[in-house]
């Protein structure tokens, strides 16, 4: 059966178009208001990236003055759920910042995201706990959240964020799920993420187990966290950290990818020519950067934009050094070392690591279950971005058949 042709639903710039429907997606946890998103868009000029960051800006700064009017009344819910709307509308504005007019502008843009995501997460009922989890050359920030003000010990499941989404984003990544259901939540910044990027320059690395074995160990200095109930979800290019750590990491009682990611460079391998494959084969990083230059001044700014974000959170400045790094997160070769349970994410139409999710699920020599989101749900495309309620039904279901919320 052929597959049908990407459908644009707002615009014809396809990161931007899928931008949208993670942002639309994030209604349901009410962490964006439709018609905040609708009038946002209205103002983005098709491939402009000046407007789409001039466009969630005006938005986030609409809804922080809803936040700080509800906030000074007295009004805990309303202030709450605007702070948790603007964090993602600041968010969203520097999604592609490296192709506006000034760049600078990210930083201090991701400071104000931050600002409302404390603001948000010190007005849950009860508190997130804000910890800071150790980690060299900088502590790794995280956010505890707690299910209810019994004291636990709680079943917790640490929500690992992908290659750029924000800290706010786990909210509708899993942490409000969790949380309805009984479960405990811990987000976190590791390494090429968020604060650890922004602030620190602290950049990705493949050997993710060493990120996660402190995140467990902060954990289980928790009186309030049942250190045998302790889940590992990872979302996006998590999809591959999380394997990679429950390799090493045997505390952890189950896994979940969304998708299942085998080999990350497989998403930049299939976009370049032979030539070029073979270049970086042969060390020449001097030739491969000088034509990679000259291919994206051809392709013009949106294929600039792409690649500068992606190579942002690697923390390299050479085409060459940052394809070479992420050839290193591959799975391959340490997947039949995972032993708890696994659930692997299936979407549809998938368009970064097609294939992978079957691929990790014909490897994996533990208990695994495959779960399929198809173009008829609405839960296509990566990371299923129009269906995170089905998403989160069906893993959290199978989470409760392998480690239930209640004893």
């Amino acid at each position: 059966m052929d597959e049908p042709p990407v459908k644009h639903y707002f615009l014809q710039h396809e990161q931007m178009d899928f931008e949208i429907q993670l942002i639309l997606g994030c209604c349901y946890y009410s962490e964006a208001d439709t018609g905040e998103v609708l009038s946002a868009v209205d103002q983005i000029q098709e491939g402009d990236f000046e407007s789409w960051y001039k466009a969630w800006l005006a938005t986030a700064e609409r809804v922080l003055g809803y936040a700080e009017q509800a906030a000074a009344g007295g009004n805990v819910v309303s202030a709450r759920e605007a702070y948790l709307r603007a964090a993602n509308y600041f968010a969203s504005s520097i999604s592609m910042i490296d192709g506006t007019k000034d760049p600078s502008r990210g930083i201090p843009t991701w400071k104000r995201h931050l600002a409302c995501w404390e603001e948000f997460c010190a007005r849950m009922d009860p508190p997130a706990d804000a910890i800071q989890i150790p980690y060299d050359p900088a502590p790794m920030p995280g956010w505890f959240f707690k299910p209810d003000r019994s004291g636990g010990p709680h079943p917790t499941i640490i929500f690992n964020n992908g290659s750029d989404g924000p800290t706010a984003a786990m909210w509708n990544s899993g942490v409000a799920g969790a949380l309805r259901r009984g479960y405990a939540a811990l987000v976190f910044d590791g390494p090429g993420q968020n604060s650890m990027l922004w602030l620190h320059d602290v950049p990705f690395r493949h050997d993710w187990e060493k990120v996660i074995t402190p995140v467990v160990d902060a954990l289980l200095e928790r009186k309030d966290v049942d250190p045998g109930r302790i889940a590992l979800s990872g979302i996006s290019q998590g999809g591959y950290w999380v394997l990679r750590a429950l390799a090493f990491e045997h505390r952890i009682a189950a896994g979940i990818v969304d998708p299942g990611v085998m080999d990350v460079f497989e998403a930049t391998k299939g976009k370049l020519p032979r030539e070029m494959l073979d270049l970086l084969d042969s060390g020449d990083e001097k030739t491969f950067n000088d034509l990679m230059d000259q291919g994206l001044k051809m392709g013009g700014e949106a294929a600039r934009q792409g690649i500068l974000w992606r190579m942002k959170p690697y923390c390299t400045e050479s085409y060459f050094d940052w394809m070479n790094k992420s050839r290193q997160y591959n799975a391959s070769d340490v997947i039949k070392q995972i032993e708890c349970p696994m659930f692997i994410a299936d979407p549809e139409d998938e368009q970064f690591w097609p294939g992978q999710s079957q691929q990790v699920y014909d490897a994996l020599e533990c208990p695994k279950t495959i779960a399929r989101f198809t173009r008829e749900e609405g839960a296509n495309w990566h990371c299923e971005p129009r269906a995170r309620s089905l998403y989160d039904q069906r893993m959290l279901d199978w989470l409760a058949s392998v480690m239930p919320a209640k004893k």
